[in-house]
């Protein structure tokens, strides 16, 4: 087949799946996990239910398929942020930043427990989990470099402590309550 069709065909098989994803994802907020069937997402999704199955066997499959897309986001995101212009430290206030800000956008979607726990289930969790931590201890290992960050203690260790620390960020109410929190993280961080 030529390029241009091949890409037109890849193409529109990405907008079905992505209407599919976001399809579920809507109806399960609206309705509650146990209450989604395949049906109401092929409709939702404004494709046949041949289609869908032709895509996704069941609607737990969907789901994490979801999830597996919004963490590759998140961590693009958050990577990009690391990149912003400056010094060490000024990226990685930056990445703190967006990482906690994430977190409280998170929260507001309220998403049921059931949810999180299916989703939180899935093997890749484990694997974005080590890649945040991985693109975290970097950003913490150069700052450490330039003398931003303090030297006593280990860079994956202060990843750790980052991580927790800013997951607080679900209980704020503002972006300035959330910039604050990220001033006190990155004030114990700091070489002294």
């Amino acid at each position: 087949m030529p390029k241009l069709w091949n890409e037109t065909i890849e193409a529109h098989r990405r907008t079905v799946h992505d209407a599919i994803l976001d399809a579920a994802v809507e109806l399960v907020a609206e309705r509650g996990l146990l209450a989604v069937t395949m049906s109401q997402i092929a409709e939702k999704a404004g494709i046949g239910r041949a289609t869908l199955y032709k895509y996704f066997p069941d609607v737990e499959t969907i789901l994490v398929a979801w999830h597996s897309r919004q963490v590759a986001g998140h961590l693009e995101h958050l990577s990009r942020a690391g990149e912003h212009e400056g010094d060490a430290g000024k990226r990685l206030e930056a990445m703190l930043e967006t990482y906690a800000l994430m977190h409280q956008q998170m929260a507001r979607h309220g998403f049921a427990p059931d949810l999180v726990a299916l989703l939180h289930r899935s093997q890749d969790v484990g694997h974005a989990q080590h890649q945040l931590h991985a693109l975290l201890g970097d950003a913490l290992a150069e700052a450490v470099r330039a003398g931003a960050v303090r030297d006593d203690v280990a860079a994956a260790e202060l990843a750790a402590y980052c991580l927790h620390a800013l997951q607080a960020a679900t209980v704020l109410s503002s972006k300035a309550a959330v910039r604050r929190l990220v001033a006190v993280t990155l004030d114990g961080l700091r070489a002294r």
